[in-house]
């Protein structure tokens, strides 16, 4: 089954959706904390990484993608995908959390945390992107 966000169905249907359905509108901020509960729900899920994002051509960087990483809890979540989070990609995170690769690769990449890592230590590495200054405090370093 190929999944896709609402707005892209009516190029290949005849859809008839009343006024009633509202597509959510997530601020960037609420999109990372919505993330960050859905880690949060099972702290001790062991979660993939993806494999040295860093050394990746771009183009293969955007494509990689790992069953059970925290991406894919990301986009289990019928929420965040009727909010427009079109896959469980890298390309597609970046783009729907509106977070750079950089930040990105703090959460997900494997030389950050092995080849996995306990989701409640990914809801704290996208707690750390959310809030750069909390960030810096916990690590003793600045942007």
């Amino acid at each position: 089954m190929e999944h896709r966000p609402l707005s892209e169905l009516s190029s290949v249907a005849d859809l008839k959706i009343p006024e009633t359905v509202k597509v959510p509108v997530l601020s960037k901020r609420e999109r990372l904390d919505r993330w960050i509960e859905l880690l949060e729900r099972e702290p001790d899920l062991e979660l993939k990484t993806l494999d040295e994002i860093e050394w990746k051509p771009k183009a293969q960087r955007l494509a990689m993608r790992a069953d059970g990483s925290a991406l894919a809890v990301a986009y289990s979540d019928p929420v965040l995908r009727q909010a427009g989070l079109r896959s469980d990609t890298f390309g597609d995170a970046v783009d729907f959390f509106q977070i750079s690769e950089h930040d990105a690769h703090i959460v997900l990449c494997s030389c950050h945390g092995g080849e996995s890592m306990h989701a409640d230590e990914a809801a704290r590495r996208v707690r750390g992107i959310r809030s750069p200054s909390l960030w810096a405090l916990y690590f003793g370093w600045f942007r």
